[in-house]
């Protein structure tokens, strides 16, 4: 329903892109996120014909902000020579590439434009380029006709992937939709079991990832700043690659980036201290 609400795609210019991000750093921002309900498809209605690849190389090479993150892509707006921009260190390391489902039979119900294998493919060589990138995702379930068997594959293909989070949403019909005409609709109490064995399956894998950074460092800007009855400040914020980091600190760090060495796991966080 939401390809019928939005309407038609329009692309800002590069140019209106370009003075709101020098705007947002001559004010103190220190990271911009490009975000758009079809971010990959930038550029296609302009004139002339632009990619997201050259709007990116723009704001790395014509602007001082700091960092550089991206929102939602569509897997199939992507190809190898995108990652190449990760070769700048302004660049976050994260994408978020919506599946929807790990099983094709449901896949090509949903009318999505790509696979199992295509999307495996194209996690396979982001990681040759960029290793350590946090990479999650959204899935739909219960979408009508999925069976027990088809959900499974669903939940052993998260895992395949080995996403650092992943967001669950259960299917609901929709008056206009081609879904909402389709047979064998899923019942109420499978669709919330399936949502929460996949939440679980996605609460693990995010533990997994950020446990794999403990003793590692990371820059970090900091989102938010507290502080406590004795003085010092309790500083919260994101790593590049998407995790949420705390520390206490002497001094408020507000909306600056330190380099934090992470130290154990504090909940959906890691405590870590700054070194420098």
């Amino acid at each position: 329903i939401t390809r019928v609400a939005r309407g038609r795609s329009h692309s800002l210019s590069k140019e209106k892109v370009l003075t709101d991000i020098r705007w947002a750093a001559a004010g103190g921002a220190r990271e911009a996120v490009l975000t758009g309900v079809n971010l990959g498809a930038w550029g296609k209605d302009l004139l002339p014909v632009s990619r997201l690849s050259d709007l990116i190389q723009a704001i790395l090479e014509q602007t001082d902000i700091q960092r550089l993150r991206l929102s939602s892509l569509e897997p199939w707006d992507l190809d190898g020579s995108f990652f190449h921009l990760w070769q700048n260190q302004r660049m976050c390391r994260h994408l978020h590439l919506p599946l929807q489902s790990g099983s094709n039979t449901v896949l090509k119900l949903m009318g999505r434009k790509t696979n199992r294998n295509e999307f495996a493919a194209l996690v396979a060589r982001l990681r040759q380029v960029v290793p350590e990138m946090a990479i999650s995702t959204d899935i739909i379930i219960g979408f009508p006709g999925e069976d027990d068997a088809q959900f499974e594959e669903t939940l052993s293909f998260v895992r395949f992937i080995g996403f650092s989070s992943g967001h669950v949403f259960a299917y609901s019909p929709r008056p206009g939709t081609s879904a909402a005409n389709l047979p064998d609709h899923i019942a109420h109490a499978v669709k919330k079991s399936r949502s929460h064995q996949l939440r679980s399956e996605f609460e693990e894998l995010s533990r997994q990832y950020r446990q794999s950074f403990l003793g590692t460092e990371s820059n970090v800007l900091w989102e938010s700043a507290e502080q406590m009855s004795d003085g010092c400040w309790q500083l919260v914020g994101l790593s590049d690659n998407y995790l949420r980091v705390k520390t206490r600190h002497p001094d408020n760090r507000w909306n600056e980036i330190d380099r934090v060495r992470l130290h154990k796991l504090s909940g959906s966080s890691i405590s870590g201290e700054i070194i420098g």
